[in-house]
């Protein structure tokens, strides 16, 4: 690969057609590295995503939230020195002096009288910033350069980061290569629950870059991490690889493995990658007892799709099992309606109440929502519009 100049790199442009998940951008002060090209052409970046094991880096995660920009432009931490300015008998000027309230609003006006918003002093904050948003700079590796990745891999492992290749831009049938709000979101419930993984076998439908699956190898026994897609099943074997540290020593096993929605049995023909062996087919309908899967509902017909392969995967195992869901209504304006709507999220909604209320005299499904107050153990936007669903399949007796 010839060597390209960072500035060429530095502003991204995509077509109209793609899709792209800003979770990445969301990593402050990160440089992303682009370590190579897939078999599609489409670049692949690594990007280390910080884990807080520590009550105390959970509460710093909250207090990043308290910093979300909100509509009116005007960060929550402004609002709250403005309001301090406003009440306080003096507060510190540009200069770190006291000053009167007077003397400190009108610092805070222009020459028209004009109000200027102006972030608090880094000397009087108490607050930690949140993530920036600031632009991706790929950096693109010469040949021969893996081996700095490799060695930064060995001085690296230990338990703070959690290492994923991912593309940032791709067309929408490509989606699952990105990295996506719903997958921390539940790796984050998975990690605050650890108790109710501990050594189960796990089944996630749609992996994608396989980050929901890797988090909860770290307290399940077996996670078949499942999608479909030879190109995005590589992709999300080499993350497995990547941090096979997190879930070695716990003893747990991830197994990538493909599995079509859209297809009613599962491959069994050796010739093909990650199909399945007769033996993992027997574990999974026998001890399997968690499924989940992370922000997959964007396409009605493949939610159609994922609904049916619950349905058939469930009447299949051995135990009752519960299963996690976690989508991110997205809003948008469309033409047709003239309105802003969220046609998939409606799709889902609507999916999730017929599967509550189906009655074939054989299972029995019961949907509740769980509520997003658990801690954060990845620092991401938690936004309101991120939800999770659990569903109780239960056999009838």
């Amino acid at each position: 690969m010839d060597v390209v100049g960072t500035e060429t790199m530095d502003e991204i442009t995509f077509r109209s057609d793609t899709v792209l998940s800003d979770v990445h951008l969301n990593t402050p002060n990160k440089r992303h590295l682009m370590v190579r090209l897939n078999n599609v052409g489409q670049p692949v970046f690594l990007t280390n995503f910080k884990l807080l094991w520590n009550k105390n880096a959970r509460e710093d995660s909250r207090d990043n939230e308290k910093l979300e920009i909100k509509p009116s432009g005007l960060v929550q931490a402004d609002r709250e020195f403005l309001s301090k300015a406003n009440c306080d008998s003096d507060f510190l000027d540009e200069n770190g002096t006291r000053a009167s309230p007077r003397r400190g609003m009108e610092a805070l006006l222009d020459e028209d009288g004009d109000l200027e918003v102006v972030r608090r002093p880094q000397s009087f904050s108490d607050l930690k910033q949140g993530p920036s948003r600031d632009k991706v700079h790929p950096i693109i590796l010469t040949q021969g350069a893996e081996n700095l990745i490799e060695e930064e891999e060995q001085e690296s492992l230990h338990h703070d980061f959690v290492k994923i290749e991912h593309t940032m831009a791709t067309p929408l049938e490509d989606a699952g290569k990105q990295v996506w709000r719903g997958a921390f979101l539940l790796a984050d419930y998975i990690l605050f629950k650890s108790d109710l993984f501990k050594n189960c076998t796990v089944l996630e439908l749609g992996a994608g870059t396989g980050i929901t699956s890797i988090i909860a190898g770290t307290v399940a026994k077996t996670v078949y991490c499942t999608d479909v897609g030879e190109d995005l099943l590589v992709m999300c074997e080499r993350n497995v690889t990547l941090n096979k540290h997190l879930t070695e020593e716990k003893g747990g096993t991830i197994k990538v493995r493909e599995l079509d929605w859209l297809k009613d049995g599962l491959c069994t023909d050796p010739q093909v990658p990650y199909s399945w062996s007769e033996e993992e087919i027997a574990d999974l309908h026998d001890h399997t007892t968690v499924v989940f899967a992370a922000d997959v509902f964007y396409d009605d017909d493949l939610t159609d799709a994922l609904f049916k392969t619950l349905y058939r995967i469930t009447h299949n195992l051995k135990n009752p099992c519960t299963i996690y869901l976690s989508i991110e209504k997205r809003l948008n304006f469309t033409l047709r309606h003239l309105d802003i709507t969220c046609e998939a999220y409606d799709h889902f909604r609507f999916s999730l109440n017929d599967l509550e209320n189906l009655k074939d005299g054989k299972m029995k499904f019961t949907v509740e929502p769980i509520e997003a107050t658990f801690p954060q153990f990845l620092v991401y936007e938690r936004i309101e519009q991120l939800e999770l669903w659990k569903i109780i399949a239960e056999p009838l007796t």
